[in-house]
């Protein structure tokens, strides 16, 4: 394919940004049992929801946006008692302390259970709520999501369909993967499924949307700059982070120092900290992440203030972070033992600082080369204030890795993973999380359990 269709790579941007209050796992939860709850009506008398690997272990101890307590069942609880599904993954914006305290009480009473229902970086969510109307009749709704955090495939009301999104595959495949040794598609693929719209294109091609789609079509993302900013700006204000505080002592106490380095790891992973502490402040997010999102957002904003690049520039740069970022994650899958965050939105960044620098297709292979040689194998161990470290990471080795490969140092591709273009290595870099790290994903959600 050579002719590349702007008009098609900005709708898949601006289809896939999307603000998320908190650690996008408990909002997509919430979301899920506050649907199933909507149409259930009468007085709740249970809640459970089946989970993926990856949306059980990043909800296992993450702060839940408005409440003090974590946590997968949490997170359901809320969701049945003040959830609004009409908010998508901003559901729980609304709640209360009273709301609050209702949920502990249901998940103290037993009222609400978590089941882990297999290893996969597909994303799952089964949550099923059984209620009793005036009469006494139990009634019972079950919600399926799949693929993408919002995404209701079906919706049965006492084992009777009223919703179906036909995608293939039945969705209750999932649910009854049996043994979370198992990995029914551990791919998150079928044959069966279309290549996905980013990866028709090579990372030239991409280059050349952003080098020349027109800038007005692109000025939506100034509102990822702005959100994620104002999440930032929240948490260094809140008492409750740490690691914000410290980044900026270390940037000599100023948001925007003249440190590139220091100030892109301060914004990224201050608002990453914010995010996992569930205050109240959503990000903008991208691949159904925030700290993809924020990681591949806010580094390139701290470089555009130092460096006092053009907001044209930003806006291109910012482009081609997200695609890039997309690229990977479509072979990763959007939940997986890695940490998409650093490695895919990281890479991302890094050919968008690399074309802020002025460097082209070349220069951002060797980056790509660098990335994918250093972090490729970083866990991910869930959402929760580990994520501000990986982040820290992050911003570390895209800064070395573009200073070195804009001096002409990189690793070439007979190395390790590298493929003898970018897109291989890309690809590759998305194997090894899935399905390369399936085992490495149970191992650490029994470390999780076991605690």
């Amino acid at each position: 394919m050579n002719y590349v269709d702007m008009e098609e790579l900005t709708e898949l941007i601006r289809n896939d940004m999307k603000p998320a209050l908190g650690v996008t796992e408990p909002g997509a939860i919430a979301f899920a049992v506050a649907t199933a709850e909507k149409h259930a009506g009468g007085r709740l008398k249970s809640v459970n929801v089946k989970l993926n690997s990856g949306m059980y272990k990043n909800g296992y101890t993450c702060g839940i946006p408005n409440s003090t307590r974590v946590g997968n069942m949490y997170s359901a609880a809320l969701g049945a008692v003040a959830g609004d599904p009409e908010k998508g993954l901003m559901a729980l914006s609304g709640v209360t302390p009273e709301d609050d305290q209702r949920a502990a009480e249901m998940v103290e009473s037993g009222m609400v259970t978590v089941e882990m229902s297999g290893v996969t970086s597909r994303i799952f969510i089964q949550a099923a709520v059984v209620s009793e109307d005036e009469d006494g009749v139990e009634q019972k709704v079950t919600v399926t999501i799949r693929d993408s955090h919002t995404n209701i495939v079906s919706i049965t009301q006492n084992g009777k369909e009223i919703f179906s999104k036909d995608q293939g595959r039945d969705s209750s495949q999932m649910a009854e993967a049996g043994d979370c040794n198992e990995s029914p598609d551990e791919t998150g693929t079928s044959e069966e499924e279309p290549e996905p719209l980013i990866h028709k294109y090579s990372l030239k091609q991409l280059v050349e949307y952003a080098e020349k789609v027109d800038i007005n079509r692109i000025s939506f993302i100034q509102e990822a700059f702005k959100v994620n900013m104002e999440l930032f700006n929240y948490g260094l204000e809140s008492p409750r982070t740490v690691f914000a505080h410290q980044l900026l002592r270390m940037n000599s106490n100023k948001i925007f120092s003249d440190d590139e380095l220091r100030t892109a790891s301060l914004l990224c992973n201050g608002a990453i900290e914010a995010r996992v502490l569930g205050l109240d402040r959503p990000a903008m997010s991208i691949t159904g992440s925030g700290a993809h999102g924020i990681i591949a957002t806010l580094p390139l904003y701290g470089a555009f203030k130092v460096k006092n690049y053009s907001e044209e520039a930003l806006l291109r740069a910012t482009a081609l972070s997200y695609l890039v970022c997309m690229y990977i994650k479509e072979y990763s899958g959007k939940l997986s033992a890695f940490c998409g965050c650093a490695i895919a939105a990281g890479t991302g960044t890094a050919c968008g600082l690399t074309m802020l620098r002025g460097g082209g297709i070349e220069e951002m292979k060797d980056v790509i080369n660098n990335m994918a040689s250093s972090i490729t194998g970083m866990i991910c161990d869930g959402g929760n204030q580990g994520c501000v470290m990986k982040g820290v990471a992050a911003v570390e080795t895209i800064w070395r890795s573009v200073d070195l490969a804009m001096n002409g140092a990189s690793i070439s591709w007979n190395h390790g993973i590298n493929g003898r273009t970018p897109e291989e290595t890309m690809r590759n870099m998305g194997l090894v999380a899935s399905p390369g790290m399936t085992g490495t994903e149970k191992t650490i959600v029994d470390i999780m359990r076991n605690k």
